[in-house]
């Protein structure tokens, strides 16, 4: 017995917020849903900082240029949060 299995698209669909989380769609319909407070820059930005995206790095990549900020899929599937500074002593 075989099983059809669709090929993984990892490429950015769309990217939304919520009150607390980053959504970012994917081109295979999956969903990633990660909490906006790994992403500092993210949580700090205001709703149209927010909102001005662009994909990159061939689909697998989302930029912010107000905020400066990138992410890949490939992160954000990891679960990987944002590296944080490490307070000056």
């Amino acid at each position: 017995m075989g099983i059809l299995a669709l090929a993984a698209d990892e490429r950015v669909a769309g990217v939304d917020f919520t009150a607390d989380s980053l959504v970012v769609g994917l081109m295979d319909g999956r969903t990633i849903s990660v909490p906006l407070v790994w992403y500092a820059r993210l949580l700090n930005a205001t709703e149209a900082q927010r909102k001005n995206w662009q994909i990159s790095g061939g689909g697998y990549g989302i930029h912010w240029p107000d905020v400066d900020e990138d992410l890949s899929t490939e992160g954000l599937l990891r679960g990987a949060p944002a590296p944080r500074r490490k307070s000056p002593k």
